[in-house]
């Protein structure tokens, strides 16, 4: 049996892992006592008048009892103190655990913080991560899992999969899964495992259209189609590649040598080489045309522009782009 500590407090910004972190508490906690040895309150429930009374009632259930808090960010450092008081002489076999979804307006107050800190409670601040700090990130929970996770495999991991903290998790999780312990993990690895079919089809697609290879990223299209793939794929990651093709571009043109933005480009070495050799001979006003394509097409599939077929949006799309 897992053993709990009598406070918690899980505050940061991260609000997807704080979430799964209250998920997996209540979890547990119903295991060890039953629904019934478990009180949840959240909103307009989630204040201390409320909590301190949740802590302090009697219970007929045998064994631990748990109080979940959710929305403890909106208490303000005058409402605290009956909590403070009661946190330095906790019922016992009773778990209090507040969590705190913070942003820029909203955190947990510093008189809660101290409290729990002097109370011996746990304090666990679960913080987003920077979007160019994500890689190392990314390395790092690999370690953890056991996998030997390269710089440029990190960088790709995150092209793949997005910058959001979760899906990266899961990924990694995922390859741990299906690696040896201990297994070192390189850029074509991480597209092996972690890229479905169609977004390897978007890049070969975005890719065509940067080298000047219409007829191939014409025909890239017509197989994401036949596999019930949406205009959406092709403005989401496709836009990203052309992004970062336009952005390659201009560092080309102003001088900058391949070898110094190659270490920049979040793909595997060789898939970098041929990026960059696709890029010198070609213009970077046309990539940035191919962007405004892209955007035209994605106002067409929101409804907006002129009305017509998805599959006519996008012929006309890959048409524009291809001049």
């Amino acid at each position: 049996m897992p053993e709990f500590d009598a406070i918690y407090l899980i505050h940061g910004d991260d609000h997807g892992r704080i979430g799964e972190r209250r998920a997996n508490l209540r979890r547990m906690a119903e295991i060890e006592t039953g629904e019934g040895g478990v009180e949840l309150l959240e909103g307009d429930r989630a204040n201390v008048d409320e909590t301190v009374a949740a802590v302090c009632a009697m219970s007929l259930t045998l064994g631990r009892r748990f109080v979940i808090v959710d929305g403890v960010e909106r208490w303000k450092a005058d409402e605290t103190e009956p909590l403070e008081k009661l946190l330095g002489s906790m019922p016992p076999d009773t778990t209090l655990a507040m969590f705190a979804r913070e942003d820029g307006r909203q955190k947990a107050c510093k008189a809660l913080l101290d409290a729990v800190t002097k109370s011996k409670g746990k304090v666990v601040a679960e913080l987003a991560v920077k979007p160019w700090d994500l890689p190392k990130w990314a390395r790092e929970r690999g370690a953890e899992l056991g996998l030997k996770i390269d710089a440029t495999a990190a960088k790709t991991l995150v092209a793949v999969v997005g910058e959001r903290q979760q899906r990266l998790l899961r990924e990694l999780e995922k390859l741990a899964l299906s690696l040896e312990p201990g297994s070192s993990v390189d850029s074509e690895t991480v597209i092996e495992l972690c890229a479905g079919s169609a977004e390897r089809k978007v890049w070969t697609l975005a890719d065509s259209l940067i080298g000047g290879q219409t007829r191939k990223a014409v025909h890239s299209w017509l197989e994401l189609e036949q596999q019930g793939e949406r205009a959406g794929a092709l403005v989401g990651v496709g836009g990203r590649r052309l992004r970062d093709a336009v952005a390659a571009a201009e560092r080309l043109e102003a001088g900058e040598p391949p070898a110094s933005i190659r270490g920049s480009l979040r793909m595997p070495p060789k898939a970098a080489d041929q990026f960059l050799r696709d890029l010198q001979s070609t213009d970077s006003e046309a990539l940035r045309d191919a962007l405004v394509a892209l955007a035209k097409l994605e106002l067409t599939t929101r409804g907006g522009g002129l009305p017509m077929q998805e599959s006519t949006a996008v012929a006309r799309a890959l048409a524009e782009m291809a001049d």
